[in-house]
């Protein structure tokens, strides 16, 4: 036991020590002080632990030598164990101590990776959800708790344990107690990151924090105060948030009659543009399974998206027309639902922005107009007629800076003339310039990509091939196809869909010298040997062709 005149001596030193090391941390630990301290925290006066854990605080604040002293003097570990051995207790000594253990643990981890993921291993996690259970009526300590909880939510390890809390159902009941911007806005920032979490999502739905959301938008949305205008921004970003887990966004959908979606859905038309924004995205993330698409495309949510993007076609908000693009992407995946939203004029509207400069926006858009499309041979063809569409394509092949938006655009390139197998879109393309870029395709590193552009190819070959000729002569392609043939790395139907080709060009004098200069034969004929059959069967079919025309 410390006598009273020790304790007294010990107090004002340590009192001195902790306003000392603000100006003088690392001549403090250079001199050894820190071990010292450290070992004090076994001290069974609260008075002493209040000052030496207040003097690690300000030891580790903004300073690695501070932290890694007190890491080596296994300073972390004691105040842990304080901390879960204090947790229970609620007379205000107690709490006063919680709170600068707590304080301590923040400044010892801050934006320190390591740190963090020693103090989730030892633990701290559980210990402070409970913490934060059992003295929520403390002001001081839950704020404390709340920082700490956001220091250590980033770290994916860390949303792992928190899952096994009941963070959730505690984080939601302290937030419907808060009344000023300051508080909510801090427990968002614990929100947002543990939200990143799919169980973690679900839990926060079940514990009633969708309806905390929908509270603050409405309270907020026709306000211009920055504090509601914040409030409303980081409200409706959470609330997407949560419908990126397939759990959490099922629920909340329930089956199109949720009232939580429908509350969404009153967004879209908002004069809100951060709702707008949120609204739109929502919609992208219901719109993740096929049963949601048909229901929402059933049920009217095209219409909205398209009177959204009418409001952004002038000079609008590119993140709104980037969020309704997305959505009306993922709305035509389902087969039944591409030519619902052709009738309804989604192509027309998708095509007023083939102006905008905007990457994300032009990535979408070419997104959307691929997707529509597919097995729609009407649609490809007219679309693929379109001369306008068809250049700013192969303008936009070009977009080395975003590699987004060249892929997406030869993509498209392609599926015109898959899926409309014509002629006049052939032409098209032809006259725009698109021929090098679909060759150029046939090399990508992305055997979708190769495999689509090897298909577009051969339809050309097929229908249009004396009008195409002189762009396929000069974009190397028979080179091209040599070299895929002749890798051992070429996937099975880029060998198959490769010869399909070489047989094609045949039909051009032309291409077929090229052919024949190459010495195709040879490297067709050890394909005949393949291991996939299909592969093997063309080879003996390519070889055949060449045989003769040779």
């Amino acid at each position: 036991m410390v006598r009273f005149s020790t304790r007294t001596f010990l107090l004002e030193h340590l009192q001195f020590f902790t306003s000392l090391v603000k100006f003088m941390r690392n001549p403090c630990v250079d001199a050894g002080l820190i071990p010292p301290l450290v070992q004090m925290l076994n001290c069974k006066d609260q008075e002493v632990l209040l000052q030496t854990g207040r003097a690690l605080g300000n030891i580790c604040y903004d300073s690695h030598e501070g932290r890694s002293a007190v890491d080596h003097a296994g300073g972390a570990h004691i105040v842990v164990d304080l901390i879960r051995s204090l947790c229970s207790k609620t007379d205000p000594a107690s709490e006063k101590l919680l709170t600068v253990f707590c304080g301590m643990l923040m400044n010892y981890s801050n934006e320190n990776d390591t740190l963090q993921s020693q103090l989730i291993n030892m633990g701290v996690i559980p210990t402070l959800v409970k913490l934060l259970g059992i003295h929520c009526q403390n002001a001081a300590l839950t704020e404390m708790c709340l920082v700490a909880f956001g220091n250590l939510a980033e770290l994916e390890s860390s949303k792992e344990q928190f899952a096994y809390t009941n963070i959730a159902e505690e984080l939601v009941k302290l937030f419907k107690k808060q009344v000023e911007h300051d508080k909510k806005e801090m427990i968002f920032e614990v929100l947002a990151p543990l939200a990143e979490n799919d169980v973690i999502k679900l839990q926060l739905v079940e514990a009633g924090l969708v309806e905390c959301l929908l509270e603050i938008v409405q309270k907020t949305v026709d306000s211009d105060k920055e504090d509601d205008v914040a409030e409303l921004k980081t409200a409706s970003d959470l609330m997407v948030l949560l419908l990126l887990g397939d759990e959490s966004m099922q629920k909340l959908f329930e089956g199109g009659k949720g009232s939580v979606f429908q509350r969404v859905l009153s967004w879209i038309p908002s004069n809100s543009h951060q709702l707008q924004l949120a609204g739109a995205l929502a919609i992208a993330n219901f719109a993740r399974n096929d049963g949601n698409c048909i229901h929402m495309v059933d049920n009217g949510i095209v219409q909205k998206l398209m009177d959204l993007l009418d409001r952004h076609v002038e000079d609008g908000n590119v993140t709104v027309q980037h969020a309704a693009l997305s959505a009306l992407r993922n709305l035509a995946i389902p087969v039944v639902n591409k030519a619902k939203m052709l009738s309804a004029g989604v192509a027309e509207a998708v095509l007023k922005f083939l102006r905008s400069e905007m990457p994300p926006v032009q990535f979408k858009l070419l997104g959307t107009l691929r997707m529509l499309i597919d097995a729609q041979a009407e649609a490809a063809e007219q679309l693929g007629k379109n001369a306008k569409l068809v250049e700013r394509l192969v303008e936009w092949c070009e977009a080395k800076d975003h590699a987004g938006v060249m892929g997406e655009s030869n993509r498209l390139l392609s599926a015109l003339i898959r899926h409309s197998k014509s002629k006049d879109v052939i032409r098209t393309i032809v006259q725009s310039g698109g021929i090098k870029h679909l060759v150029t395709m046939a090399t990508s590193e992305h055997v979708i990509m190769q495999n689509e552009a090897l298909v577009a190819l051969a339809l050309i070959a097929a229908l249009e091939l004396v009008t195409a000729e002189k762009d396929l002569e000069n974009a190397q392609l028979v080179q091209i196809l040599h070299r895929l043939l002749s890798d051992d790395r070429s996937a099975p139907e880029i060998k198959y869909n490769s010869m399909v080709l070489v047989c094609a060009l045949i039909g051009s004098e032309s291409l077929q010298k090229e052919v024949q200069n190459m010495a195709f034969l040879e490297v067709v004929s050890k394909l005949r040997s393949h291991e996939n059959k299909t592969v093997a069967q063309q080879a003996s079919l390519t070889e055949q062709r060449l045989a003769v025309e040779s």
